[in-house]
């Protein structure tokens, strides 16, 4: 197994423990979704994954979408964002920018023309400030098709936005009407088509 092939196989394992399923392998995390490093390490190689300090120090410091993080005296690890159980990540309200992007599949659009975007299994609805990495993770869904969200506008109405480390924007909820579907020739203003 190349070494690429085996931190994209243990970051996948983190993803899982640390954003979603931590009783897979008996892991404990706070209300803050934090890890003890050491407890992760025992509990891992237990189920069978080999972990140790310099490979997870490797993917939280190269991975580009800066997922993970350690805590400051480094004994303690946790997912940024993307959690599908309850964590408080305890990050700051951020005004956005005037508009944000949302990637999905085209066949999810008839459910948000009716509903706007939820955030699903998630947490939160993610958004990012470029269309082409919303295109991109369109692309992992089916036929990507990019949404622009009026996202300053919702955070002049009270709405909040919180900036991930790695420049992910999580909001709890965005409706319909803050919502436009892009086209070839840019957005259509006030429309979902």
């Amino acid at each position: 197994m190349k070494i690429d092939d085996k931190l994209v196989r243990i970051s996948k394992f983190l993803s899982l423990v640390l954003r979603h399923k931590p009783e897979h392998i008996g892991l404990t995390l706070d209300a803050e979704g934090w890890a003890d490093v050491e407890e992760l390490t025992k509990k891992a190689l237990e189920a069978g994954v080999i972990l140790d300090r310099p490979t997870l120090r490797q993917i939280v410091e190269q991975a580009e979408k800066k997922r993970f993080s350690f805590s400051e005296d480094g004994k303690r690890i946790r997912a940024n964002y993307g959690h599908s159980i309850p964590v408080s990540l305890r990050e700051e309200s951020s005004e956005p920018p005037e508009f944000l992007f949302h990637g999905t599949a085209k066949r999810f659009l008839p459910s948000i023309k009716t509903e706007g975007l939820g955030p699903g299994t998630r947490q939160y609805v993610h958004l990012v400030e470029d269309e082409a990495t919303a295109s991109e993770v369109g692309r992992r869904h089916g036929d990507p098709v990019v949404l622009i969200i009026k996202a300053h506008e919702m955070y002049e109405k009270g709405y909040e936005f919180f900036k991930t480390e790695s420049a992910i924007w999580l909001t709890k909820e965005v409706p319909v009407e803050y919502v436009a579907i892009e086209d070839s020739v840019g957005p259509k203003e006030g429309s979902t088509e």
